[in-house]
């Protein structure tokens, strides 16, 4: 890299003025001195008549000004009690809703979201197709909750989920969600994001190309005609899927293909991993189901998910957030 230097300039000469005998260059600094000393008082006179419109004189070391100093406690205090609110109402909710401990609260999610790739065993042949994963890549105790197809519809998960404030994702197949649109706009107002899981959840890998594309990228369109969005994220049913899969589903916008590590019952949890335990950034799988496909309700479900997320020293974090 070339270095630019500054040109260098001479010496002030140190020849002496005819008139008074004294160095020209003593005469200047003498000058310079008197003139910043001048500006200084007028500086400060002018400051002690008027302040600038740009702001307020800076207070004298040791010193805040009173008005400030109580605006910076009173935001701290309003603060400090809407985070005693926020968690006294949370804990009111756990005793209402029948969970022994409250939902641990997430982090704030990363500025930057991690980059997902394709869980190894998990690639098809093609390439810079949707990556297919079971975690997402995260140091955080946090994992998250994402619940399939819709067919159970139940109101009372509705307000338990937003009275605990416990962030979950939907993936929605049309055959079941469309008896009740307006149930899953309400969860969509809510804050939960609605994303893929086909139009009528069939077996993927047994179709063609085509038919896959039909199953995917209609669902695609069914989302954005009700709920406004194409979503970005895609289940593919039972969680198979082949190349024509991955391709179909790039060709009308999806991004990524989260499966997961672990199934929530009413009833028990069942594991991926051999050492049938959560993990940093593991997705949870359950569903829209009620008592007369399960042992409970919703509502059991979300306790029991609860208790051992919780009893693991885990919060359930926003999926979008991280992907």
């Amino acid at each position: 890299m070339q270095l630019v230097r500054q040109k260098e300039h001479s010496r002030p000469s140190s020849r002496l003025s005819p008139r008074s005998g004294r160095s020209t260059r003593g005469v200047r600094v003498v000058g310079i001195a008197l003139l910043v000393a001048a500006l200084g008082s007028a500086c400060a006179d002018q400051g002690a008549e008027e302040r600038p419109a740009s702001g307020p004189a800076r207070p004298a070391a040791g010193q805040q000004p009173r008005a400030e100093a109580q605006g910076a406690a009173g935001a701290l205090h309003a603060y400090v009690e809407r985070v005693r609110k926020a968690r006294a109402a949370r804990v009111a909710a756990a005793k209402k809703w029948g969970l022994a401990q409250p939902p641990l609260e997430a982090p704030e999610p990363p500025r930057v979201k991690p980059r997902i790739t394709t869980r190894k065993g998990f690639e098809t042949d093609g390439e810079n197709l949707p990556p297919v994963f079971t975690t997402v890549p995260t140091k955080q105790k946090i994992v998250f909750l994402t619940i399939d197809d819709g067919a159970e519809k139940d109101p009372e998960l509705l307000r338990m989920m937003s009275e605990l404030r416990i962030p979950y994702s939907a993936f929605l197949s049309d055959y079941l969600v469309k008896e009740d649109y307006g149930y899953f706009k309400k969860m969509q107002d809510a804050g939960v994001a609605l994303h893929n899981h086909t139009l009528t959840h069939p077996y993927l890998p047994g179709l063609d190309y085509a038919d896959q594309k039909r199953q995917i990228c209609g669902m695609q369109d069914v989302i954005e005609k009700r709920f406004g969005k194409r979503p970005p994220l895609f289940r593919p049913p039972y969680g198979n899927y082949n190349e024509d899969t991955l391709r179909a589903a790039k060709s009308c916008g999806v991004k990524a293909v989260p499966l997961w590590a672990s199934e929530a019952f009413p009833d028990h949890m069942e594991w991926r991993e051999w050492d049938r335990d959560l993990h940093p950034g593991d997705i949870i799988l359950t569903h829209f189901r009620g008592k007369g496909d399960w042992k409970g309700s919703m509502p059991d479900m979300i306790r029991r998910v609860m208790k051992t997320v919780t009893a693991k020293g885990y919060a359930v974090a926003k999926l979008e957030d991280y992907v």
